[in-house]
């Protein structure tokens, strides 16, 4: 029966490999992967219905074609409900049998095509809160979608205020991982012993407040991700132990004298120069080098530009969501005075600016006076200076230079660029093309 199967499917563009058992059919599953399994109801040892099962639980999702001389409805829900995609009564035509299996085959597919789609989509989505199309935000995104399903351990550097948090909070949520917890902790905000315990637990007793054993962030991070944040200010007693976590994949607990094996994915992240604390002592380079396998820099604000106003346009979407309060967006001249500030406080500043203009605007419209008055006074300064080396040129060419500013501002978007400046977009592009320029792509 085997030989003409394989003969007949094998004219028909199948390629066909025999198992002489269920328990060899299970072995080959566990070794590669199939498009579809061919099997017979009753047999010596495992019978079809067993061998159904667990093929199912060895590779999900794979088709499993039952034959059977029993052609009765009870056979056909037995199968069904271990899980086989089709069944064939014997005596059958080869045809039916390949119409069966080309039918398993498109299906395992088609469900595999799916998959990765929803995949894709989830992963997507996953990337929503990293706002930004600027080419350093485009490369560090397409570096985050490249390395998500891997474990391999992840250094986070950028100034304060960049978002590394969130980029770790990326990393896991578009992970194989992300069904696991993330677990985060500064380890600038605890003293060295406290960090310990926090990290690897401590045993009842280990000390004098220790009444109960805890276990530490490592175990409580299992499965998922743990964020070690300015791990760059971490007490160099604690350096040693952490290294030794990461190389073995154990801890042991303060107090302890037995390792618990741990499984975290460790995403750390810093705003210090590493380099420089290895030369001076307060880094251990060992742990440095296992720290950094991958290194991953978030770009501050003032490289990316072109992100400013799709960033303020998100923070004023999620606070008039939280706030309620009837805030569309800026006026030109507000909009002006923010794009004109270098935001030394990257991402985390900007987002409290639109935080407090919200909270205080009166219009439909944040206005210069909601701004902060660091941000007014940086705008009057930089007038003042402007004012003091006055250049003498038409008004013309003051708009010119102003509108294309704010063109390259948006990184070339015509359509943004005219919102911002309160202009129709005909009128942009006509006062482009008389200017003989379409700016800056």
């Amino acid at each position: 029966m085997a030989a003409t199967l394989v003969r007949g499917l094998g004219r028909e563009g199948f390629a066909v490999e025999v198992a002489r058992s269920g328990e060899e059919s299970l072995a080959r599953l566990a070794e590669s992967d199939w498009d579809a399994l061919l099997t017979d109801l009753a047999m010596g040892g495992m019978d079809g219905l067993e061998l159904c099962e667990r093929a199912i639980s060895i590779q999900p999702g794979l088709p499993v074609v039952v034959m059977t001389a029993f052609g009765s409805l009870e056979t056909a829900i037995q199968a069904i409900r271990a899980g086989a995609y089709d069944f064939l009564t014997k005596p059958f035509d080869l045809e039916v049998a390949a119409l069966a299996l080309g039918r398993a085959v498109a299906f395992r597919r088609l469900r595999s095509q799916l998959q990765r789609l929803e995949r894709a989509r989830e992963r997507s989505s996953g990337f929503e809160e990293l706002v930004g199309d600027s080419p350093p935000m485009r490369e560090l995104l397409a570096l985050l979608e490249r390395v998500a399903d891997s474990d391999v351990t992840v250094l986070i550097a950028g100034e304060s205020g960049v978002g590394k948090e969130l980029v770790a909070r990326t990393l896991h949520r578009t992970s194989r991982r992300a069904g696991g917890p993330f677990v985060a902790i500064n380890c600038a905000a605890l003293p060295a012993a406290l960090l310990e315990s926090e990290l690897f637990g401590h045993t009842r007793g280990a000390f004098t407040d220790a009444r109960s054993a805890r276990p530490g962030l490592f175990v409580q991070a299992s499965g998922g991700t743990l964020f070690l944040d300015e791990v760059g200010e971490m007490p160099v007693s604690v350096q040693a132990k952490l290294l030794r976590a990461l190389q073995d994949r154990s801890v042991r607990p303060v107090g302890s004298d037995h390792e618990v094996p741990v499984d975290a994915r460790i995403v750390a992240a810093t705003n210090r120069d590493l380099d420089l604390a290895v030369k001076e002592g307060e880094m251990r380079e060992d742990l440095y080098f296992r720290l950094a396998v991958l290194e991953v820099h978030v770009p501050p604000l003032r490289e990316r530009r072109s992100d400013i106003v799709p960033l303020l346009r998100r923070s004023v979407e999620r606070e008039t969501a939280t706030s309620g309060k009837a805030v569309t967006g800026f006026s030109p001249e507000a909009m002006d005075c923010l794009l004109a500030y270098p935001w030394p406080g990257n991402v985390r500043e900007l987002q409290n600016c639109v935080q407090r203009a919200v909270a205080v605007a009166r219009f439909e419209q944040i206005v210069v006076d909601d701004l902060p008055e660091r941000i007014r006074i940086s705008r009057r300064s930089a007038t003042a200076g402007q004012a003091a080396a006055v250049e003498l040129v038409p008004l013309e060419e003051v708009e010119r230079r102003h509108v294309l500013g704010v063109l390259a501002a948006v990184g070339g978007r015509r359509k943004e660029a005219a919102r911002v400046l309160g202009l129709d977009r005909k009128t942009l592009y006509r006062k482009l093309r008389s200017w003989g320029s379409d700016g800056p792509e």
